[in-house]
C-alpha cells in the first residue's frame, strides 16, 4: 500500500475520532504526569512518558518527484534510581517514485529510478535525571543500523555517533534543541561514509483548550557532500491538539516548511502530519 492511501486513510480515522472525542470528553490536557501536566510532558521528547508518534511527511517541488515517508516513533522510558532512561526509535517506511533524495534518514542515498520499502531505523538512547532545575537535559548514543530493504533507501553503512537534547518549558510552552552526529563504522565499502550533523530547534506555544502552535526545525549537514549540496535548512511551522477518546489520549499535528538552502536534489517543500497515541504512567 502506497503512503499516500495511508494517509488518506489516517485523515478519516482522525476524522473519525475528532468526531467522537466532542462527544465523550473534553481533552484532559491538564492531567498529573509525573508532577507536571500532561502538555508539557508531550512537549518535552525526553519526559517519562510513553508514546506512539506516527509522522507521515511528503516531500514537493523535488527534481526527481515527489516522495512520502511515514516514520514511526515510538519513545519507551525506563526510570532507574535518579536517571530517566529514554529510548527513541525511527523507523522509516519511504515511497519515491524517482531518485530518492537526501534526508535525515538517508544521509547519501545511491541513483535509481525509485523504491518503496524500509528505510534505516535509528535508534538513542537517552540518560536524563529525574530532577532537575530550570534546564532539562538528557544525553546518550544514536546508533543508525542498515535496515533498508532497496540500497536506495538507506545508506548500507552502520553509523553511530552521541546526541543531546535540553530544553526549558516556561508558563507559555516550550523551547529547546535536539543535537546529533553520526559517523559510520561498518558497511558496505563502495557505498559512502556516512558524516552527518542534525540540529532541530523546536518551540512549542499553547494555546487554551489543548491547542498549541509549533515549529520543529530539522536542520541537516552532509559533509561528505560538496559545500553547495552540504546543508538542508527549512523554515516553517504549524499547530497541534491534543484530546481524549475515552481513556486513550492522543495528539496530532500538521506543518509546514520550505527548504531556504538545500542540496540541488531535495525538495523545495515538505508537508508533515503526526498522529500520536500517548500513554500516561
Amino acid at each position: 500500500m502506497r503512503l499516500g492511501a495511508i494517509l488518506i486513510a489516517t485523515l478519516i480515522v482522525v476524522s473519525s475520532i475528532q468526531a467522537v472525542a466532542q462527544e465523550e470528553a473534553k481533552p484532559d490536557t491538564e492531567k498529573a504526569q509525573g508532577g507536571g501536566d500532561l502538555r508539557s510532558a508531550v512537549q518535552n521528547p525526553i519526559s517519562s512518558l510513553i508514546s506512539l508518534p506516527f509522522k507521515f511527511s511528503f516531500d514537493y517541488g523535488a527534481p526527481n518527484g515527489e516522495a512520502s515517508f511515514l516514520n514511526i516513533q515510538p519513545v519507551v522510558p525506563v526510570t532507574v534510581g535518579n536517571w530517566n532512561l529514554v529510548n527513541r526509535a525511527i523507523i522509516p517506511l519511504i515511497d519515491s517514485p524517482g531518485e530518492v533524495a537526501g534526508t535525515p534518514n538517508i544521509p547519501n542515498p545511491i541513483p535509481g529510478n525509485g523504491a518503496t520499502g524500509l528505510g534505516d531505523i535509528n535508534y538513542s538512547l537517552y540518560f536524563s535525571p529525574v530532577k532537575y532545575d530550570k534546564a532539562i537535559w538528557g544525553l546518550g548514543p544514536s546508533i543508525t543500523m542498515p535496515s533498508a530493504t532497496d540500497d536506495q533507501l538507506g545508506s548500507d553503512k552502520w553509523s553511530a555517533g552521541p546526541t543531546g537534547i535540553v530544553l526549558f518549558q516556561p508558563k507559555w510552552g516550550t523551547i529547546g534543541g535536539l543535537a546529533r552526529h553520526l559517523w559510520s563504522f561498518a558497511g558496505d565499502s563502495d557505498r559512502a561514509d556516512v558524516n552527518q550533523s542534525l540540529f532541530e530547534p523546536f518551540v512549542n506555544y499553547n494555546l487554551p483548550q489543548g491547542w498549541y502552535l509549533i515549529a520543529d526545525i530539522i536542520i541537516t549537514a552532509n559533509w561528505e557532500a560538496d559545500s553547495s549540496n552540504r546543508w538542508t535548512v527549512p523554515l516553517g511551522g504549524g499547530a497541534g491538539k491534543l484530546f481524549n477518546i475515552g481513556k486513550q489520549i492522543m495528539n496530532i499535528r500538521s506543518e509546514v516548511y520550505y527548504n531556504v538552502k538545500k542540496p540541488n536534489s531535495a525538495p523545495d517543500w515538505q508537508w508533515g502530519f503526526t498522529v500520536q497515541f500517548l500513554f500516561p504512567k
